[in-house]
């Protein structure tokens, strides 16, 4: 077989699994959506990156005597519909890299990252990720069980908080904005002031 050393050696049409993302070797980042391939976006923009970070800052600190982890972007996260047993490799077609995300059952972290639904997302938007991040992985992170998402607006400074209901549906639990305070609805110990989220 030979190497996949270069993304313009794929079909950006075709579907791959998960066992054919481990194959290949260059240094372009990507996610899997359902078997296809979506290039991610160039290197944050410094927002972005600060935006990031001061999350980080808050989820490390709080998890760091707890048996949650926080991990971030790159960091492999493979996803399938939650009603469906484990999948080998070459029967998961999702494969996401969050900016951040929170796990707390540690029996679905690998080496190679988290095989399963991590139970909070976070996705903080870029020109280049909105439309996937506001209805692609919208409906994956639903489909695979994620308990919880946040959209975060680095721009406009606010973040969308989504609960997954009864139906794995994402219901709207509040729209946190100006220099409020934002309280993650899976560990309500934790507040965040808005401001401190967004300096920088």
């Amino acid at each position: 077989m030979t190497p996949i050393t270069s993304l313009s050696q794929l079909d950006m049409n075709g579907t791959y699994s998960y066992a054919d993302y481990l194959l290949w070797q260059f240094d372009e980042r990507v996610e899997l959506l359902k078997g296809k391939i979506r290039a991610m976006s160039p290197a944050p923009s410094t927002k972005h990156q600060a935006v990031a970070s001061n999350l980080c800052r808050e989820f490390l600190i709080f998890f760091k005597k707890n048996t949650c982890k926080v991990f971030f972007a790159p960091f492999d996260v493979r996803l399938y519909n939650r009603t469906i047993s484990e999948k080998k490799n070459k029967e998961v077609f999702t494969v996401v890299q969050p900016d951040i995300c929170i796990v707390c059952n540690r029996e679905i972290l690998d080496e190679k990252g988290c095989n399963g639904a991590p139970d909070l997302i976070v996705e903080i938007l870029s020109s280049g990720n909105a439309k996937t991040d506001l209805k692609d992985k919208y409906k994956l992170y639903a489909q695979a069980g994620v308990r919880e998402y946040w959209i975060v607006y680095p721009l406009e400074e606010s973040i969308a908080q989504f609960v997954l209901n009864l139906k794995n549906e994402y219901q709207l639990l509040r729209l946190h904005a100006n220099e409020g305070i934002i309280t993650p609805h899976l560990f309500p110990e934790l507040a965040m002031n808005l401001a401190d989220v967004f300096e920088g």
